[in-house]
C-alpha cells in the first residue's frame, strides 16, 4: 500500500478534485488525466506509477465510499437503511420520483464511478507513454507494460459493470478516446447487454495479460490477477443470462468459474466468522479486497477509504451500532439487518453465518440493556427499531491495533471471493442440466451444514441469499431481478420500473443524450 503514494501528479490531481468536489459532478470535471507531469517516461522504473494512482483513486473513494454503499445495499431486503436521508428510505421502497434524481448522493455515485474510468483511461494514456521508449527487443518491459494495462483496464471494467448493474443503460467510456470534452459532453448510453459485452470483451485482454497468481501471490501484493478478471467476466456473463437456462452466458459463467477452480490457487477460509476480520484479510479465498492498513502502528500513517471524509470514509465506521459505551465498537447503526434475514437464517440452523452475519444490540434493542459480541465487545441496546447490526462489518477491539480508535479501518473490503466462483459454478451446471453437488456442498461444508443430494436452483439461491447475506455490492437485490423474483419479493418492487435507479438530474440537465 505505500507503493501507492508514488502516484504520478496527474492522478494526484484527480484525487484532489475528488476530495474537493465531494457529492458533485462528472461530466464537469476538466482533462485532469491530460495535465502535464512532471514524470520521466524514459525512466522505465516508474511505469508503475500511474497504476498506482488508478489503484488509490478506485479504492479510496471511488469504489468504496460509504455513501454508495448505503445505496447499494438499500434495495435488499435484508436491510433496513435506517440513515439520516429521506431519499434512502424512498430508494429502499422503489419510489424512483424527483427527489432521487436531484438526491446528491446519486449523483456522487455516477461521478465518483465514472471518475475512477477516466482515471484508469488516464493510466493506460500515461502508460502509452512510457510505452515510446521501451527499446525494440524488450521484451520483458514490453510485458510488464501489457501487465499494467490490464490491471488499469480491469479497473475500468469494473466500474462498468457497477455502473450498468445499478443503472441499466450507460455510456461506455472506452480508452483515452473519452477523455475529450466534447466526447464526454455529447457521449450516448449504450444498452445494458452491450455494456456486459464490452465487459467480457476487457476481460479477455485482463485474463491474457495479468498475473497467473492468487492477489495474495501478486508482485504487487493483493492487486489484480489473471482470476479476478476469470470472475468478473463470469459475473458479467451470469447477469447477462438471467433466468434463461438456455443461454450459451451460461457457458461462459462454466468456462471461467472451471478455470478459476481447476488452477488449485484457491480454497476457502476455513473460519467463516473470522473471514471478515483481520485474520481473514487477503486469504487464499480472496479474489478481489480493496486494501487498506494502519501499518500496526498506533499512530500517524493510515489508508483508509475515501477521501478527506474524515470518520465517515470508513465504511464500516457507519454501520457501527450506536452503542452508549462509545469507542470503539460505535457508530450511527446504518444499514440495519432486518427481522426476515435473521429469521431466514434462524429457519434454516445456519448457526456459522448467523453468528457472522447478525450482532446483537442489548435485549430486543433495549437502550437499557447490554449484549456481549461473540469477541466479549459491550454493545448496548439502540431502541426495538435497531435490535441489530452488520456482523460483516464489525471488527473486535482485540482486533485493532492498540493506540487506534478508527472502528475497523484497519480491515479491508471483500468485494470477490471464491465462495461465489463455487456457487457461480453450481448454478451454471444445475441451468445446463448437470449436477453442480461437488462445488455447491463445499461451501455448505465450510459452515457445517449437511450436504444436499441434487441440488436445485432454489436451494442454489437460498445458498447464495446466506452466503453474501448483508454484504455491500448488491448481490441479493441482483439475484432477485436476475432470476425474476423480485416483484414477488420485495415490497414496492415494479417489474420494468424498479430494476435500475435513474441517472441523475445533474447528468442529464448536462448531457440530453443521458434521458
Amino acid at each position: 500500500m505505500r507503493k501507492q503514494k508514488q502516484i504520478t501528479s496527474s492522478i494526484i490531481i484527480l484525487a484532489l478534485i475528488f476530495a474537493a468536489v465531494g457529492c458533485s459532478k462528472f461530466l464537469d470535471r476538466p482533462l485532469e488525466n491530460q495535465t502535464k507531469s512532471n514524470i520521466d517516461y524514459t525512466n522505465l522504473s516508474l511505469m508503475y506509477q500511474p497504476v498506482a494512482g488508478a489503484y488509490s483513486v478506485a479504492t479510496r473513494g471511488g469504489y468504496a465510499s460509504w455513501v454508495h454503499t448505503f445505496l447499494r445495499t438499500s434495495q435488499s431486503d435484508d436491510i433496513i437503511p435506517y440513515t439520516s436521508y429521506p431519499e434512502v428510505d424512498l430508494i429502499n421502497q422503489f419510489q424512483y420520483g424527483p427527489a432521487i434524481k436531484s438526491f446528491w448522493a446519486i449523483n456522487d455515485f455516477w461521478s465518483n464511478y465514472y471518475g475512477v474510468i477516466i482515471a484508469s483511461n488516464g493510466a493506460l494514456a500515461e502508460l502509452d507513454e512510457f510505452g515510446k521508449n521501451i527499446p525494440s527487443g524488450d521484451n520483458d518491459n514490453t510485458k510488464l507494460l501489457e501487465r499494467y494495462k490490464a490491471e488499469c483496464r480491469f479497473w475500468a471494467g469494473l466500474g462498468h459493470y457497477w455502473l450498468s448493474r445499478y443503472f441499466g443503460d450507460v455510456p461506455i467510456l472506452a480508452g483515452k478516446g473519452s477523455l475529450a470534452p466534447a466526447y464526454l459532453d455529447t457521449v450516448h448510453k449504450s444498452s445494458l447487454n452491450d455494456v456486459r459485452k464490452y465487459v467480457m470483451s476487457e476481460m479477455d485482454f485482463c485474463i491474457a495479460n495479468l498475473e497467473d497468481a492468487r492477489p495474495n501471490q501478486a508482485y504487487h501484493k493483493g492487486g489484480v490477477t489473471k482470476y479476478t478478471a476469470l470472475m468478473l467476466k463470469a459475473k458479467a456473463a451470469m447477469d447477462m443470462a438471467g433466468n434463461d437456462n438456455a443461454s450459451p452466458m451460461w457457458d461462459v459463467v462454466l468456462d471461467c468459474t472451471n478455470q478459476i477452480i481447476s488452477s488449485n490457487k484457491f480454497s476457502l477460509f476455513e473460519d467463516f466468522y473470522q473471514l471478515f476480520k483481520k485474520p481473514g484479510k487477503l486469504c487464499d479465498e480472496s479474489i478481489l479486497e480493496f486494501m487498506y492498513s494502519d501499518f500496526g502502528a498506533g499512530s500517524g500513517d493510515i489508508v483508509t477509504s475515501g477521501f478527506n471524509w474524515g470518520a465517515w470514509s470508513n465504511l464500516y465506521l457507519f454501520q457501527g451500532p450506536d452503542n452508549k459505551y462509545g469507542a470503539p465498537i460505535n457508530g450511527p447503526g446504518w444499514l440495519v439487518p432486518t427481522q426476515k434475514v435473521v429469521d431466514f437464517l434462524t429457519d434454516r440452523k445456519d448457526s456459522i453465518r448467523l453468528k457472522t452475519t447478525i450482532q446483537y444490540c442489548g435485549i430486543n434493542g433495549d437502550p437499557n440493556t447490554y449484549k456481549l459480541t461473540p469477541d466479549g465487545d459491550t454493545v448496548s441496546g439502540n431502541g426495538a427499531r435497531k435490535k441489530y447490526f452488520n456482523g460483516k462489518a464489525y471488527f473486535p477491539k482485540s482486533q485493532m491495533t492498540s493506540g487506534r480508535n478508527d472502528y475497523g479501518a484497519n480491515n479491508n473490503i471483500r468485494v470477490f471471493r471464491y465462495s461465489e466462483v463455487l456457487l457461480m459454478n453450481a448454478e451454471a451446471k444445475i441451468r445446463k442440466g448437470q449436477n453442480g453437488d461437488e462445488p455447491f456442498n463445499l461451501v455448505r461444508k465450510r459452515i457445517k451444514l449437511n450436504p444436499i443430494t441434487n441440488v436445485n436452483l432454489d436451494q442454489l439461491l437460498d445458498e447464495r441469499h446466506a452466503e453474501f447475506a448483508c454484504e455491500w455490492w448488491g448481490e441479493r437485490f441482483n439475484d432477485m431481478v436476475r432470476t425474476d423474483r423480485a416483484a414477488t419479493q420485495l415490497t414496492g418492487f415494479i417489474k420494468g420500473k424498479s430494476e435500475f435507479l435513474p441517472i441523475p438530474q445533474a447528468q442529464e440537465d448536462r448531457n440530453s443524450n443521458l434521458k
